[in-house]
């Protein structure tokens, strides 16, 4: 090499590497931001969960909580079925093969939307108390609340069922297809039997409701021969065909007022255990309620759900509305900040939730105040961004009365389906038994409820009436919160719901966030590690990434817990590319469309 060029090396080399390092670090900080972009869209490996994939459609979709349901309301939307017609076949298939969590026994909240006349509407299927129920229903002879766990098997805990009803009433307005059609391979799969699912084995396994094992007619059933079924037999239900081929020939008069009627009255006066009060009369009696649903602005969205006396409706968009105060969106999913404030939003939530919200038809409820613009504002003010509150209190929005806080146990065993259809209709529906295996009273294949056990047992406290204790003909509270998401020129948006317990109601606000927020597709969103704040503890999703917020979220003076959270989240977004829909991979879930 001459001098010259030695020279000109000498000058090029500092040049060159400087650029080696600027390229360096520029591929370190864009895998760092790819890294945590992934990190915060996704659970850790260590969930053991195999996390579903969003899923597209042009046309349809259905998405419930067994892959059998799911089918079968494919091929309700695959004959020109309308969303009504996909939901009823999806539930009476769910009623077989996930018998824990719903059926023709329980109760159910339907929000429907109309697309053509752009109109939402629910229906409200929820059980009734029987006319002859007083406010001492759940009380002990030693005058005290008899526990949770005394209260639920048996007679007494059941409610006049309401979703037969309910799909009689959605499908004289919004069905397509013929009511004997919807029914036909619920039918079969009764009749034929179905593969059993791990899921089922394992709750079956876990014994929290003793009735399954005292009560002969469900025993006999799940416990063939002493022994549990297992994941990957074959359970037929001919009772059930039997019923379902009944009701498809001759309408829900059968369950209401005819042959089924008596069996079911039957059951529950004459139980083993906790003989109830139900009579022909209720069951004759049970009507439906279309209400309007109750919505509120979140950013530039209109979110729908329920009216009482479902609570999911008025928490879920009281936690949104309250959050307007701080931007989300320029927190990444699930940071320490975002999930404080949606926390300390969720106390003040529920603080109103447990006071004032029961069945409207029987207590004053102040809706209006409870989502009003001014009145989320000043809840709002009482978050500190850097400290828990600890137990809120509940406020006196406008139209408030005095009550007492009610203390009702809410079981996590439910069901929620969401479907669009081929012409843009929707419905998001969440449908119960109440606890796992209901009161585990069985009539000819199904379950009945045992949804009164969501009444305050003690109808008092401090001396004020609990606004949803027990009154003969009234609707127990209910955290099932089916909701719907408008675009401001009023399209649909999103259609979403989760089983869960009175957590429903934070899985589903963390899902609308994660989609209108974190901009994440609806598979993206219910993915993301749990986090709930029923103005109690936080607690985080073991075995997630959330559980690295502990000890940053107890530095801000949070309570926390490290537990299981078995959502089962349940959402459709509509694009304009078409529909994209995601399944909790906690549960057995399935997402399908074209």
């Amino acid at each position: 090499m001459s001098q010259s060029q030695s020279s000109y090396f000498r000058i090029l080399l500092p040049i060159i590497l400087s650029i080696f390092v600027l390229l360096s670090s520029a591929q370190a900080l864009a895998s760092s931001v790819t890294e945590k972009v992934r990190e915060a869209r996704e659970p850790e490996a260590a969930t053991g969960l195999s996390l579903n994939k969003a899923v597209y459609s042009k046309k349809f979709m259905v998405v419930a909580a067994n892959p059998y349901a799911s089918k079968a309301g494919f091929n309700i939307l695959k004959q020109g079925g309308s969303a009504v017609d996909a939901a009823i076949a999806v539930q009476l298939v769910l009623g077989l093969v996930e018998p824990q969590s719903s059926g023709i026994g329980g109760g159910s909240f339907m929000l429907h939307w109309d697309k053509k006349n752009a109109k939402i509407t629910s229906f409200d299927g929820r059980e009734t108390a029987p006319h002859n129920a007083t406010s001492e229903l759940f009380i002990g002879k030693n005058g005290k609340p008899l526990k949770w766990i005394d209260a639920v098997v048996g007679g007494r805990s059941v409610g006049v069922p309401g979703v037969l009803a309910s799909f009689k009433k959605a499908h004289d307005l919004y069905g397509k297809l013929s009511w004997p059609v919807l029914f036909e391979q619920a039918i079969d799969l009764a009749e034929h039997g179905f593969v059993v699912s791990p899921r089922l084995e394992k709750l079956l396994g876990m014994n929290f409701n003793p009735g399954i094992h005292t009560l002969p007619e469900i025993n006999h059933y799940f416990f063939p021969q002493g022994k549990s079924v297992k994941a990957g037999d074959v359970l037929a239900n001919k009772k059930l065909a039997n019923v379902y081929r009944s009701i498809a020939k001759d309408g829900v008069d059968v369950f209401y007022k005819g042959w089924l009627a008596k069996k079911i009255i039957a059951k529950v006066q004459h139980a083993a255990i906790a003989p109830g009060l139900l009579t022909l009369d209720d069951l004759a009696n049970y009507q439906v309620e279309q209400r309007e649903a109750v919505c509120g602005i979140y950013h530039t969205y209109n979110v729908c759900g329920m009216a009482p006396p479902s609570s999911g409706g008025i928490t879920v968009i009281q936690t949104l509305a309250q959050l307007q105060a701080f931007d989300l969106a320029k927190e990444q999913p699930n940071s320490l900040q975002a999930i404080h404030l949606i926390a300390q939003s969720s106390r003040l939530a529920f603080a109103d939730r447990n006071r004032y919200i029961a069945d409207a038809d029987f207590v004053s409820v102040p809706t209006k105040g409870l989502v009003a613009t001014d009145y989320m504002a000043k809840r709002a003010k009482l978050i500190d961004v850097n400290r828990d509150m600890g137990k809120a209190i509940a406020g006196f929005p406008q139209g408030a009365i005095a009550q007492a806080n009610d203390t009702a146990i809410e079981r996590p065993s439910t069901s929620h389906i969401s479907i669009v259809d081929g012409e843009g209709n929707a419905v998001s529906m969440t449908s119960s038994l109440e606890n796992g295996f209901g009161s585990a009273l069985m009539v000819e294949g199904f379950i009945l409820n045992n949804q009164l056990t969501d009444f305050s047992l003690a109808p008092k406290k401090d001396g004020l009436w609990v606004a949803n204790r027990v009154e003969p003909n009234k609707r127990p509270r209910s955290s099932m919160a089916p909701m719907m998401v408008f675009n401001q020129d009023n399209s649909l948006k999103l259609v979403v719901g989760s089983p869960g317990g009175s957590r429903i109601i934070n899985y589903v606000t963390q899902t609308i966030i994660g989609v209108l927020d974190w901009q994440l597709n609806p598979q993206e969103a219910i993915n993301l590690p749990k986090v709930t704040n029923r103005n109690k503890v936080t607690t985080l999703e073991r075995g997630t990434r959330a559980e690295k917020l502990k000890a940053a979220l107890e530095a801000k003076g949070h309570r926390v817990r490290i537990s299981d959270l078995n959502s089962g989240l349940h959402a459709i977004e509509v694009t304009k590319q078409g529909l994209i829909g995601g399944a909790d991979p906690r549960r057995e879930g399935l997402a399908v469309g074209i």
